[in-house]
């Protein structure tokens, strides 16, 4: 069992939607999970096997009350279904069914706050799709769900590739209860330029369309530009002799949905001296109006953005290039856990499947803890310091 909570721990949260418990690896030794919860059975055995069954809660957050919430938390983490508001979706929305879950766990927050227990923290983590579902609306009704529930709201988009090596954007909204003093260095003063590498093009429109009331209680927050990983897909991947590889029929399968373009990548890599290991995915691609499934090949050091396995179409393929010969063969579970920054005495679930779907569908560790030590800790613990001195002395 991952034993990374001390007795120490000095903050408290809860994590909906919680998976394997990625957020958990994320926030680290300091923080004392109160309350975890999700409803699939596969990645609920993975969170036990991980980290035991204390705080743990299977199933309905919308089911759900704050009875069932002990204490105070000082965040409450949701990765709510994407499902509902993904380009690989319905782009249904929030009132999808999915997606819209997002209520049940509002309801849960309401009832805190209205008991006085309201955590300090919220953060919410989805695709970024978010951003431009239903028009914008969708962003807007929880940018107004959050204003209305007493938090002030900023929101990033974060690509883990600035972690591990693979292209994996997300959006993060951080929300912090307006009563809840914010240290100065961790907001800017106006909508940042260009060049912030979290503040996107696609987070500055949504901010922009915001009503006028809503952007008065805006946070553009300032998180430091981390460096650049040196780790590459071909540090993470097992070795050879480790894994079976496609037959050069099957692999000739592969190979023969690529573009003209991505023929001519793997072209490229054949042509070079160095081996090379690359990704493949399959997309489904519309051409002369026509939807056909490509394979589509990269060989710059990362994934592709993993997802859940849906009938094969979406599992990631290895492609390796050495001295012009090319071998494929999938990717595996542990490799697809390395992909989110899981160690290795992570506990996978025994079905392969379930391992694909438990990481293609969490959230990076190691971006939990990049907000963790940008955002969370400076603000408690200025919040913290703040607090105390307006108390009264004795």
């Amino acid at each position: 069992m991952l034993a990374i909570m001390r007795s120490d721990s000095r903050y408290g949260y809860y994590e909906f939607f919680c998976g394997g418990g990625m957020a958990r690896l994320g926030l680290g030794a300091h923080w004392r999970c109160r309350f975890a919860n999700d409803i699939d059975a596969d990645k609920a055995n993975a969170y036990r096997a991980n980290f035991g069954d204390d705080h743990f809660h299977q199933g309905d957050v919308c089911a759900l009350n704050a009875a069932d919430l002990p204490g105070e938390a000082d965040l409450a983490w949701a990765s709510f279904p994407c499902q509902d508001l993904s380009l690989a979706g319905n782009r249904s929305g929030l009132a999808g069914e999915r997606s819209g879950v997002f209520y049940g766990f509002w309801r849960l927050i309401e009832a805190l706050n209205a008991e006085g227990r309201g955590p300090k923290l919220i953060a919410l983590e989805n695709v970024t799709g978010l951003l431009t579902c239903s028009d914008g609306a969708d962003f807007e009704a929880l940018c107004r769900t959050l204003d209305a529930g007493g938090y002030r709201v900023g929101a990033m988009e974060i690509d883990a590739r600035w972690f591990v090596p693979q292209s994996r954007p997300r959006l993060f909204v951080v929300a912090l209860r307006k009563d809840i003093p914010i240290p100065d260095e961790l907001v800017l003063d106006e909508a940042p330029d260009g060049i912030s590498p979290f503040h996107t093009r696609a987070v500055r429109r949504a901010a922009e369309r915001l009503p006028d009331a809503l952007k008065a209680n805006w946070l553009w927050w300032a998180l430091p530009v981390p460096p650049i990983p040196n780790q590459t897909l071909g540090d993470l991947i097992e070795p050879s002799r480790r894994t079976p590889w496609h037959s050069p029929e099957g692999t000739k399968r592969l190979l023969a949905m690529m573009s003209p373009g991505n023929k001519a990548k793997l072209k490229a890599a054949r042509q070079s001296d160095t081996p090379m290991i690359g990704a493949l995915y399959r997309r489904t691609r519309i051409e002369k109006g026509e939807r056909k499934q490509r394979a589509e090949v990269r060989f710059d050091g990362l994934a592709g953005c993993l997802r859940t396995p849906g009938g094969g179409s979406s599992r990631q393929f290895i492609v390796s290039v050495r001295s012009g010969r090319v071998r494929t063969r999938p990717m595996t579970a542990r490799e697809y856990a390395r992909l989110m920054g899981l160690p290795d005495e992570y506990k996978l679930p025994q079905r392969e499947s379930a391992g694909l779907h438990l990481a293609g569908d969490g959230v990076a560790a190691p971006v939990v803890a990049f907000l963790r030590e940008g955002l969370f800790e400076p603000i408690l613990e200025h919040a913290e310091a703040v607090l105390s001195a307006r108390e009264p002395a004795e």
